[in-house]
């Protein structure tokens, strides 16, 4: 039976839905303070930018949101209770504000990574850094590698993963004849969705079939592999396929490619944390992750505390 293997890091939380020796689903909750899905706060509409439908409001602690809809009468400047309906999205450049709507409930703080999948019903292990590394025995350093370079490989071809504004991609690659490539192709892209959290509209670039048979067996087989709720169109004649699925929180790859150097960071920390006790305190590393330690002294303060150790990081000359 599928179990979640959970982990309380420096710098965030992981879990990951593991199935014998694979990963289903990964996700990681950044220690950042920032707002989670289903927190209930008091604000206040400090902007009302559609006249009726949209505005934007300050939440008590100073965090901003989009609030949609607005209540029938609201006036700029007047207070309410909102519900976070979808966590920030990060974008380079700038980011999207969450997303909030008017909520009658009291206020609270939204579920944390641990409580989510504890909600799903399924079996939850906690991880120790003295225990052996369960996370990687089933490939997380993979998975991560696959969010971050966006190449993911499947039997019989590739995928490449790329992010735009308004769309997350997939073009699939590989040898062969190119039905059985766009099948096997299919059910890998739907385990990746699965795999790295993806939402909102999805675009895949499938190989050129002939004959409108083949090209629904493709959807066919998206619709076997991913879960409900979403939905797609037809296979055009050019290949391509979309797919729309609810957007609440950031993906996985949008997570990582937004600041690498911090995750780059925080897997450091996560390694060095289950270091053999006597392994060395002094660690080389690139300017932009010391730059990012630099800029979180309780990250290293936690390494110390768990570990005994203090670690020293200087910077790599090469």
């Amino acid at each position: 039976m599928p179990e979640w293997l959970y982990e309380a890091g420096i710098g965030e939380a992981r879990a990951a839905l593991v199935d014998g020796d694979r990963i289903l689903q990964a996700r990681i909750e950044l220690d950042d303070g920032a707002l989670r899905l289903g927190t209930v706060a008091r604000a206040r509409l400090v902007e009302i930018t559609t006249k009726g439908r949209e505005g934007r409001v300050m939440l008590d602690g100073g965090a901003e949101a989009t609030l949609s809809p607005l209540p029938a009468g609201i006036t700029q400047g007047a207070a309410l209770t909102v519900r976070i309906v979808r966590e920030a999205i990060p974008e380079a450049g700038r980011a999207k504000r969450p997303r909030a709507a008017p909520s009658d409930d009291a206020p609270a703080a939204g579920p944390d990574l641990l409580a989510r999948i504890t909600a799903t019903g399924l079996p939850v292990r906690s991880l120790w850094r003295h225990e052996a590394d369960a996370l990687e025995q089933a490939g997380w350093s993979e998975l991560l590698e696959e969010a971050l370079s966006g190449e993911i490989a499947f039997p019989g071809g590739a995928l490449r993963l790329s992010l735009a504004p308004a769309m997350t991609l997939f073009d699939v690659d590989g040898p062969g004849a190119l039905e059985p490539l766009a099948l096997a192709a299919a059910t890998a892209v739907a385990q990746a969705i699965v795999r790295h959290d993806i939402g909102g509209s999805i675009g895949i670039d499938f190989p050129t079939i002939a004959g409108k048979a083949a090209r629904q067996a493709v959807g066919t087989a998206i619709d076997a592999a991913l879960p409900l709720p979403f939905e797609r169109t037809q296979m055009n004649g050019f290949g391509f396929l979309q797919i729309v699925r609810p957007r609440l929180h950031a993906s996985l790859p949008e997570l990582l490619r937004i600041d690498p150097a911090a995750a780059a960071a925080r897997a450091l920390l996560r390694q060095l944390e289950r270091a053999a006790p006597l392994a060395p305190r002094q660690h080389r590393v690139s300017a932009r992750v010391l730059a990012v330690l630099d800029a979180n002294p309780t990250w290293t303060v936690e390494l110390a505390r768990r570990t005994g150790a203090a670690p020293v990081f200087e910077l790599d000359p090469r």
